[in-house]
């Protein structure tokens, strides 16, 4: 259940925040990318080398960067990334913040911001615990659907004994194993049934050559691994593209804009048909069993035919309640461009980016899209990673959806 699962792990500055490492350890071992985030206090018992070397990635602490490059909002792109926020050690100081929207720290304005579940594992002294204040606040945490787990009882650091004590790491990991499980089952998209298309076609020539184009297929891949977090029943059908099928995916791979159009049409019954791939509108019109040579018998030009328009197919003959999804790579009129298409094409949603944007268009890591809506909603999501705008967008999806 936590292979390829992105969770934030959020440490707060009490004396069980030691377990923290070996938390991460677990989250790693079951396969999950986690992301760190320290509170100031926090670095006091367990220092952040110690927990970016077990995971790998940079601790964060600072809501602002010390360089202002755009970063800044990175709390509100990890809000988006993460399947599950984990705070463990959860203090007294930490609970009360986030019952009162504090939003001091990139703990507690990430969790603030975060789109999956928050999973609040409390550690303090008894006394702490049991006072007024502090239970009221976790009821609050738990009236804002968070999910509060009680504390283990035993010896505490301060040599009494009683209730308060952090749950211990691998009891931790089997409660977030059991969240995920069940957020999946009940998930926005679960038992729907999702198709995703990714990557360029390949258009032969001859034996040797082809007309393709620069897709990768990330922001495909990425539209379905965020889609399957979320319950539903992914089909991807990929061109000819270098990367792992995303867990819990069914995938289907193709070579050509022909094989792509029978493929998405014997699926066309699907709840959702997210159209990502970039499949080529030309082929040539016949394919020369040999090798073409470069002598005298070179052909004075490459006669084409258009290739069969899927979306267009598909939208003409869409069902009631079927959500239809495109995309569109403009280098001009980006805008205009991308809504006459929207409307042409009978589509719910059209994502629209720009080869001419920095950061956006093909085999980049990030993207830059703007979203435009059929009932006349236009929203630019900011320049972040793939995975994050891949989640944005399925989030958005979600909502269109029907029940």
């Amino acid at each position: 259940m936590l292979k390829s699962r992105r969770i934030i792990l959020g440490v707060c500055g009490g004396i069980a925040a030691y377990k923290s490492a070996e938390l991460i350890r677990l989250f790693k071992k079951a396969g999950a990318e986690v992301q760190v985030m320290m509170t100031a206090d926090a670095a006091r018992f367990v220092t952040p080398l110690t927990l970016g070397t077990l995971s790998e990635r940079e601790v964060l602490s600072e809501i602002f960067p010390e360089h202002a490059d755009g970063s800044w909002t990175r709390h509100i792109e990890l809000g988006l990334w993460a399947d599950v926020f984990v705070i463990a050690p959860a203090t007294a100081q930490t609970i009360a913040k986030l019952a009162h929207g504090f939003s001091d720290s990139m703990l507690t304005a990430t969790a603030l911001a975060a789109r999956c579940g928050v999973l609040v594992f409390p550690a303090m002294d008894h006394d702490m615990y049991v006072h007024p204040a502090t239970r009221t606040n976790l009821e609050t945490l738990a009236s804002y659907g968070y999910e509060v787990y009680e504390t283990g009882y035993g010896e505490l650091a301060s040599g009494l004994v009683g209730q308060g004590r952090l749950l211990e790491p691998v009891e931790i990991l089997g409660r977030v194993e059991k969240h995920l499980e069940e957020r999946t089952a009940t998930g926005p998209l679960a038992g729907k049934h999702l198709l995703v298309t990714a990557g360029p076609t390949r258009e032969a020539i001859d034996p040797v050559r082809f007309i393709s184009n620069h897709s990768t297929g990330t922001m495909g891949f990425e539209l379905a691994r965020s889609a399957a977090r979320l319950g539903a029943d992914v089909t991807l059908i990929a061109g000819p593209v270098n990367l792992e099928t995303p867990d819990r995916v069914k995938r289907i791979d193709v070579v050509s804009a022909d094989d792509m159009y029978r493929e998405v049409l014997s699926r066309s019954d699907a709840d959702v048909i997210v159209m990502a791939a970039a499949v080529s509108d030309f082929a040539p019109e016949t394919t020369a069993t040999e090798k073409v040579k470069k002598d005298g018998n070179t052909p004075g030009g490459l006669p084409l035919r258009r290739t069969a328009d899927i979306l267009r197919e598909l939208g003409s003959n869409k069902r009631d309640g079927q959500v239809l999804v495109g995309f569109a790579m403009e280098t001009e009129n980006a805008e205009a461009n991308a809504a006459r298409k929207l409307s042409d094409k009978n589509l719910d949603l059209i994502v629209l980016n720009n080869l001419r944007d920095s950061g956006a268009g093909f085999g980049t890591g990030t993207n830059l899209v703007t979203l435009l809506f059929r009932d006349g909603r236009r929203e630019q999501l900011p320049l972040a990673d793939k995975k994050i705008v891949a989640a944005a967008i399925v989030d958005r999806l979600a909502g269109l959806a029907p029940a």
